[in-house]
């Protein structure tokens, strides 16, 4: 959501600044310094607020926090149980760590527009975008992760050996003729993953991030125009109504992230 904005800058300036990350490097050595930052920020902070749950648990002391924990786990477990049937206590850890992380990293969004800035431009950094999965290298970076699991998934139910003789023979059988194609459309396959997962996030969240910002206009327009008030009146409801509905946004993607690494893995695993 839009706090006050500067009225020094055109809308084209206001947003491409508010797009623009702080890095370090050049070329293919470029790190956004935001995108790392609060990712590893947020981890940290999921893992805390996970670990204070387990420990409150194990108090035998009920609370509405540890119910809340609970009822996240039991949601997460439930959804994992329902597509892998196998010692699924690793799958539930990274259903968890997938489904609270993203969920907090996508909740940043809901912070008002400028303040983040804001704050970084009175610690010396002149732009810092807060939203870890509207950067498309922060979402591929988890969606590779997630594609090295399901290749160590398949090696370990099959073998190494079978996991190479299933690229060259399925999904059109062991005849030699077949094995250029068997394998191109495994590799196929497999890297179309990891992209529609990192893709999927990265749209969703850097579309909802681009709306609070054409709604912030509103507020520019505001200060600029004689029916001022009208305006801000405008930017205070379609902000507000844009931010409900982009809380089951945020959810839903989570929620999406969650559970397909979980299917691949499900499928990796089978044997053809």
């Amino acid at each position: 959501m839009a706090a006050e904005h500067s009225t020094e800058q055109t809308p084209t300036e206001y947003i491409v600044h508010h797009l623009t990350h702080l890095k370090v490097g050049e070329g293919f050595w470029t790190f956004h310094v935001d995108t790392l930052f609060m990712s590893a920020l947020l981890a940290a902070a999921t893992a805390w607020f996970l670990y204070a749950g387990a420990r409150r648990a194990q108090a035998g002391v009920p609370s509405r926090f540890v119910n809340f924990i609970e009822m996240i786990y039991e949601f997460v477990d439930g959804q994992v149980a329902d597509v892998y049937h196998g010692n699924r206590a690793f799958m539930v850890a990274l259903a968890l760590s997938l489904f609270t992380w993203i969920v907090a990293m996508n909740a940043m969004d809901l912070l008002p527009l400028d303040v983040p800035g804001s704050i970084a431009g009175l610690l010396g950094a002149k732009y810092w975008r807060v939203l870890p999965t509207a950067d498309l290298n922060g979402t591929i970076a988890m969606a590779i992760v997630v594609l090295f699991l399901i290749i160590g998934a398949a090696i370990r139910a099959k073998g190494l050996r079978g996991y190479a003789h299933e690229w060259v023979t399925a999904p059109f059988g062991a005849n030699p003729i077949l094995w250029i194609p068997n394998f191109a459309l495994n590799v196929v396959e497999l890297l179309a993953k990891p992209v529609s997962l990192s893709m999927r996030l990265f749209g969703n969240m850097y579309a909802g991030e681009l709306l609070f910002m054409l709604i912030a206009l509103l507020g520019m327009g505001a200060a600029l125009s004689l029916g001022g008030s009208f305006m801000f009146l405008g930017q205070l409801i379609a902000g507000t109504m844009w931010a409900i509905f982009h809380i089951l946004i945020i959810l839903l993607q989570a929620y999406i992230f969650m559970v397909l690494p979980i299917v691949y893995i499900a499928m990796a695993e089978e044997h053809h």
